[in-house]
């Protein structure tokens, strides 16, 4: 009786996506897709041209870094704990000879630093103009609360980790600044200026207006007032979701937050249809894309292992 009836639950929630979905107009779903794909396009850009700089002599191919990222996007949008960022960083140290792990990850900073930064200042101009907007219902500010209900806790935190960290550091110093040569590679970009902005920073800029008119499609499909403000409400509120995220993709917390922040906006059943539609046909289309891609960039054999759970740890090489 328990599983009959939890499957009737099941079965009743993805009628509703589905019925959710099936509210957007085919266009605008197209349009979606459409620039959801460029932005992925562009993102697999930046990091070819970022490994590029951190490792002149792989001369690794768009294909290939393409294929990466958005299969990584593709298996954090179904699996927990960022086993997708796990494989991309697998995938580019099996595809580029003389890489290291840490040269890999500090390659990962140094591709977000752009997304970081400009969500960042997105989230300071709601916070500055709408102060409570992005505030109520958000997991930064319950944990700003908890650590001004306990002050004590904070005290004796720094006196425990603090000796720590400098019992730990004298011990690993030789073995972390060792990791860290390998790290600063990763980063090599930053050395020019002037070619980050042009290989790293234009493109990524453009797949974030990408995003964006992902947002804006979907609001307009749904009927939720867009303005600037609106927009960015919007762009804030996914932002935090990722970040606090629990949930594969963070799967209910942005539905959430997006009901709180645009409450005054939108009836809350309007917003809850266009953020579970939206967040249904993006994670769709990541997975279908991201298989798509490795398919164009691996080969039927190789993305096959990529995805297995069994081989998700070691991802094969692939040609550069």
């Amino acid at each position: 009786m328990i599983l009959a009836s939890v499957l009737s639950d099941l079965r009743d929630w993805v009628g509703g996506v589905l019925d959710r979905i099936g509210e957007v107009p085919i266009p605008w779903l197209l349009v979606a897709l459409g620039l959801k794909t460029v932005e992925s396009a562009l993102i697999g850009l930046t990091w070819r041209n970022i490994l590029r700089a951190a490792y002149p002599k792989s001369n690794l191919s768009f294909k290939t870094s393409w294929g990466a990222s958005q299969g990584g996007t593709a298996i954090n949008a179904v699996a927990p704990a960022q086993a997708g960022t796990a494989a991309m960083i697998g995938i580019f140290r099996g595809s580029i000879p003389g890489s290291s792990v840490s040269g890999i990850t500090s390659a990962t900073v140094v591709q977000a630093a752009f997304f970081t930064v400009t969500s960042v200042l997105i989230v300071i101009c709601v916070a500055v103009f709408r102060p409570h907007s992005v505030a109520k219902g958000s997991p930064s500010n319950e944990l700003g609360d908890f650590f001004s209900a306990h002050p004590a806790a904070i005290a004796i935190t720094l006196l425990v980790v603090v000796p720590l960290l400098w019992y730990l550091w004298r011990r690993l110093k030789p073995r972390v600044l060792d990791q860290w040569k390998k790290a600063k590679q990763g980063a090599a970009i930053f050395r020019d200026w002037r070619r980050y902005g042009r290989e790293v920073a234009l493109p990524s800029a453009a797949s974030y207006c990408c995003r964006i008119g992902v947002n804006v499609v979907f609001m307009a499909a749904f009927e939720i007032p867009i303005t600037v403000f609106t927009v960015l409400l919007v762009a804030s509120s996914h932002l935090l979701s990722q970040l606090f995220a629990i949930t594969p993709g963070g799967v209910g917390q942005t539905q959430a937050l997006d009901v709180v922040i645009l409450r005054s906006y939108a009836s809350s059943e309007k917003v809850a249809a266009f953020s579970i539609a939206q967040d249904s046909v993006i994670t769709a289309w990541n997975v279908l894309l991201g298989i798509g891609v490795m398919l164009w960039a691996f080969g039927l054999k190789q993305t096959r292992e990529l995805l297995s759970r069994k081989n998700r740890k070691q991802p094969p090489p692939s040609e550069t």
